[in-house]
């Protein structure tokens, strides 16, 4: 297993004392594609940020096992979470537009990426931003690397981005809402690159999502989490089947053509759900 979690909590400091953000998350991710859903709030990303140990430095972070590839995260020091970052796990955003330097173009960006692993020079850099750009399938890759990111669509910038994390040529890929800022089109053309990127090079992934039918179509595995906590751990071709009501309450509030309602239903939630 490239990563395991086991019994993972992450608390902040209150007036009244730590309010735990993440409790008890147990999670396992080999080469494939896992999803993690939930509502804003719900500990998503602070799971997927304790794998690389870029949580704000007020957190506390307690877990029985949290390792990359065998290693203690929570014992590792900077060096060693330098040699992580970036170069084996790399971590997509949400928004290109607060993501990107604005006053970098586009391919210098990627040269910095891929100069910071791979150690090359400046001209092998730049020729290694071009192939990237191409990659992620940039129509004018020459054009598109001398740009800065608000010459870029939101489509573009995405793709951008994805190249940097490529760069360096990782394991692992964290996508955190990688899509949300886009429009359908754009988004599902993203998705299918990321998808047909992960197949080539045999890349882990997880992605972080409010949409269960894309996560659905997209995924292998899918872990629902609610108030911190993981509910409901499944297969993505039976996140239809799901047994766990908060699951199957965020299903029946999504709207549908096929099965159109007069009014969407507003999920009913159980205090019990938080134990």
């Amino acid at each position: 297993m490239l990563v395991e979690i086991d019994n993972l909590s992450i608390a902040f400091p209150s007036p009244t004392g730590d309010s735990l953000a993440v409790r008890g998350v147990s999670l396992k991710l080999g080469a494939e594609k896992l999803g993690i859903v939930g509502e804003s709030g719900s500990g998503k990303s602070l799971t997927a940020r304790s794998i690389l140990k870029l949580l704000p430095p007020q957190a506390k972070v307690a877990a029985d096992r949290l390792t990359f590839d065998g290693i203690d995260v929570l014992r590792a020091g900077e060096a060693t979470m330098r040699g992580i970052r970036g170069r084996r796990a790399g971590l997509i955003m949400q928004d290109p537009k607060f993501s990107l330097n604005p006053v970098m173009t586009a391919g210098e960006q990627i040269a910095e990426a891929w100069r910071a692993h791979k150690k090359g020079s400046q001209r092998q850099a730049r020729a290694a931003a071009i192939e990237l750009l191409d990659q992620v399938r940039i129509r004018d890759p020459k054009r598109v690397a001398g740009a800065y990111p608000h010459e870029l669509s939101g489509g573009m910038g995405q793709r951008v981005m994805i190249a940097m994390m490529l760069a360096p040529d990782p394991e692992m890929l964290i996508a955190d809402e990688p899509t949300s800022a886009l429009d359908a089109t754009v988004q599902a053309e993203i998705l299918r690159l990321m998808e047909d990127l992960v197949a080539r090079r045999g890349m882990a992934l997880i992605l972080i999502s409010h949409d269960l039918p894309l996560v659905s179509h997209f995924c292998d595995r899918v872990a629902v989490m609610y108030a911190g906590r993981v509910v409901e751990e499944l297969s993505a071709a039976g996140l239809a089947q799901a047994t766990h009501p908060y699951t199957r309450g965020l299903l029946d509030c999504m709207p549908t053509l096929s099965h159109p309602k007069p009014r969407l239903p507003v999920l009913a939630r159980d205090p019990a759900w938080l134990t």
